[in-house]
């Protein structure tokens, strides 16, 4: 079992993300957990450290719908910074949302190792950050 070092939290639900955080803290999944807002934020933060694999995170918690730069802008973003990261980054994309479009959009992404429906369960969380 890998230790996770550092999640992203990229979501604009405060309510959601104070509970992802409290059950990662609090079952002591990984070590630190960063959150953003927007994918703007995100992108701009992994771009700023890009060099610096410590800043960035094993794996990413990514919403669809958020305001200023949704999850599906992040990803485009995240694309073209890919190859210039020298770290594997699992995404999941973590969304209420269960439109047939947003599930078939996100099997287009190689990048999206899978679309989770909120809210996840702590078992399910505890796989998620064993496996990454």
């Amino acid at each position: 079992m890998k230790r996770i070092e550092t999640a992203y939290i990229i979501d604009d639900s405060r309510i959601y993300v104070f509970g992802l955080t409290k059950i990662i803290q609090t079952y002591k999944l990984c070590d630190n957990v960063m959150v953003f807002e927007n994918g703007e934020k995100a992108i701009r933060y992994i771009a700023d450290n890009i060099t610096d694999k410590g800043a960035l995170p094993e794996i990413i918690f990514l919403d669809i719908n958020m305001p200023i730069m949704n999850g599906w802008d992040f990803l485009d973003e995240f694309i073209k910074l890919k190859d210039s990261i020298h770290k594997n980054i699992v995404i999941y994309m973590v969304s209420s949302s269960i439109n047939p479009q947003d599930l078939e959009r996100a099997k287009t992404y190689s990048e999206i190792s899978e679309y989770i429906i909120k809210p996840i369960a702590i078992s399910r969380l505890r796989e998620l950050l064993t496996e990454a």
